[in-house]
């Protein structure tokens, strides 16, 4: 059947690639425009006066004069801006609030501007038309596409609307998605996430729903509860899905589960979004990676992530970045955010053209003992170990045991099972050969006898959904951190353990 609307996205979609391209073949000469546009745009500011903006004429000078500063030490600007201030962090007053809950100070507010919004909206739509132009698949675009996401429902402050990343987008879908985009407005609006999720199945079962969106863990759920209210699965109740987009985590330790939970193989496309902004998106389907976006108003910094607690840490630039190397990535950004520190840490993959993959968390990491261990590395010991024993994991998460009530200590790894397996101590010791394989520092702990090896505790089923409700964190954004340096989160899950 003829379809116009598949019709005319191949060629918007070649258009796009062209762009793209454009600015990724070029990206020394891109960063460098973009930062000297931030420099000039925000120099009479009240950020721009107190750094001397009006004087900075190279990176270097950049480095001299802004300091690195996360949330915390950005906050003295962004509350005169909640106050209602203009010219503070960005010239006027921004458009709205991302508001996040913060580890340390409780809501924190992103500012949005004019300038910025946009590059939210139009890299989630050419991450769709990357996948066109390469593909060729327009299959999708008749069916209904659902995002799983918060309420569009906004509050306001001093004049300016807030609320969550995913609400706020909500309200720039663009006219010719808005038939085909589900939930519904209403649904969409339901703050209870188990409620929420409910309803998207029920409204969602009659569709022929082709793409699906949003962070994995949500994602099962939702597909769970298709299940169990069908008997059928994903992908038989919806023959016609065949595009999965998903962030905020990496996919890899839910791809098992989720093709057994679809039944079948669909393409997937991995984004990148942030409230501080959309950094990154997979423009190949073959490649591990996602292009590093240079051109859209933000200009990007790296430190080693090593070298990040050090008192006066080496801020590198795109050429001086280098493959498989942990770091520390800065932004600064047409929303005022200035060498900030959004708390992640990258690697890059490729550098003709940049493609990165988020590594973790740089507060996420054990380092109880100098192992330094970070969420890369036991992403790929997990998945190394469901590879080889065939097993479905559902959620985990990692916490040192410094204090055993015998024996040495180790790495507490809570892990929910799809099916509790029978060999947990064979499954325990894979992982951590892998984990000793690519981290020296903890192979010279478990070899030094320092720590042992690793110990598995299974969660009963929809254990990390009953965490995540009791302390309030139920959907939406929120997600399990994969690692910890303490034990919060461990002694926290202590009730949720299968076998004691």
């Amino acid at each position: 059947m003829f379809s116009l609307k598949a019709a005319l996205v191949k060629p918007f979609a070649k258009r796009v690639h062209k762009s793209v391209q454009k600015w990724a073949m070029n990206p020394i000469e891109t960063q460098e425009k973009v930062f000297f546009e931030l420099i000039k745009k925000a120099e009479k500011t009240a950020f721009g006066k107190d750094h001397d903006f009006g004087t900075i004429k190279s990176h270097e000078d950049f480095v001299n004069r802004v300091p690195i500063r996360d949330y915390e030490a950005l906050k003295s600007y962004v509350e005169r801006v909640v106050a209602g201030e203009e010219n503070v962090l960005w010239k006027g007053k921004p458009l709205y609030f991302a508001k996040t809950s913060g580890t340390t100070s409780g809501a924190k507010y992103i500012p949005i501007t004019k300038e910025s919004m946009p590059f939210h909206v139009e890299a989630a739509r050419n991450a769709i038309l990357m996948y066109v132009a390469e593909t060729g698949n327009t299959a999708f675009v008749d069916g209904k596409m659902i995002f799983l996401q918060g309420s569009p429902i906004l509050d306001e402050k001093n004049g300016i609307q807030l609320g969550r990343l995913s609400g706020i987008v909500a309200h720039y879908v663009p006219k010719y998605l808005q038939k085909n985009r589900m939930p519904s407005w209403e649904t969409n609006c339901i703050e209870d996430w188990e409620t929420k999720v409910d309803a998207i199945v029920e409204e969602t079962l009659p569709e022929d729903m082709t793409i699906i969106s949003g962070i994995p863990s949500w994602v099962q759920m939702y597909f769970e509860r298709i299940i169990e209210k069908t008997g059928k699965k994903v992908g038989e109740v919806f023959p016609n899905f065949n595009l999965f987009i998903f962030g905020g985590v990496n996919y890899e330790p839910y791809r098992t589960k989720f093709e057994n939970l679809i039944g079948r193989k669909v393409d997937s496309i991995e984004l990148y979004p942030a409230s501080e902004g959309f950094f990154a998106y997979q423009d190949k389907q073959g490649e591990k990676g996602m292009l590093l976006l240079l051109d859209s108003g933000i200009f990007y910094e790296f430190v080693k992530a090593d070298e990040f607690f050090d008192e006066n840490p080496k801020r590198l630039t795109l050429k001086d970045v280098e493959i498989g190397v942990n770091y520390v990535m800065l932004i600064s950004t047409n929303a005022g955010l200035w060498a900030y520190n959004i708390g992640d840490t990258v690697q890059f993959t490729s550098i003709k053209p940049y493609r990165v993959i988020v590594s973790g968390r740089i507060k996420h990491f054990i380092s109880a003992f100098g192992e330094h261990v970070i969420g890369k590395e036991v992403e790929y010991a997990l998945n190394e170990a469901m590879d080889a024993h065939q097993i479905e994991v559902t959620e985990f998460t990692v916490a040192p045991q410094i204090n055993p009530t015998a024996g040495l200590p180790y790495h507490e790894w809570f892990v929910e099972f799809e099916k509790l397996p029978a060999n947990l101590e064979e499954i325990a010791s894979k992982i951590d050969l892998a984990l000793q394989n690519q981290n020296s520092y903890y192979y010279d702990l478990i070899v030094g006898k320092v720590l042992k090896p690793l110990v598995i505790r299974p969660i009963k089923k929809n254990g990390f959904q009953d965490y995540m409700k009791s302390i309030g964190k139920l959907g939406g954004q929120n997600k399990i951190p994969r690692l910890s340096n303490d034990r919060k989160i461990a002694d926290a899950l202590e009730e949720f353990i299968l076998v004691k």
